[in-house]
């Protein structure tokens, strides 16, 4: 896989912008997902970065520039970044209080630079199907 100028900071200090894709699903879904792939830590180097949203609606995950031109996932979208208004930065820690910030449930810092699309497909299709049988258990 190519490098996806994730790793180091501009020589001013601030953090790089960044073209990548963003994978967004609901957090339920999204939350398994980050499960499913922290298990098998071995596929791919595991999960990247992911954001959540403020309302706690949706996860996203960061992937591969690209990515969007394929995606057809039901129940989640794709988006191209292009590099525009993403910067790691940008979103605001867990820890910032603000109940409607975006922020981060799993950092640059603490994970590897992007999750790998075809793991990530793997990861959401097991959850789905672990959500459908538990909310049938009901």
């Amino acid at each position: 896989m190519e490098s996806t100028g994730t790793s180091t900071a501009s020589e001013s200090g601030e953090a790089p912008d960044l073209d990548l894709d963003l994978v967004t699903v609901p957090t339920r879904h999204g939350l398994e997902a980050v499960d499913i792939i922290r298990r098998a830590a071995s596929r791919a180097g595991g999960v990247g970065p992911v954001l959540h949203d403020g309302s706690g609606d949706t996860l996203g995950f960061l992937v591969p520039p690209g990515t969007a031109d394929a995606w057809d996932l039901p129940g989640s979208a794709c988006t191209q970044t292009n590099g525009r208004g993403m910067r790691f930065g940008d979103a605001a820690s867990p820890t910032a209080g603000a109940a409607d910030v975006t922020g981060w449930l799993l950092p640059p810092e603490a994970v590897g630079p992007v999750t790998d699309p075809d793991v990530l497909r793997a990861a959401l299709g097991e959850a789905a199907r672990l959500i459908e049988a538990a909310d049938n258990c009901r």
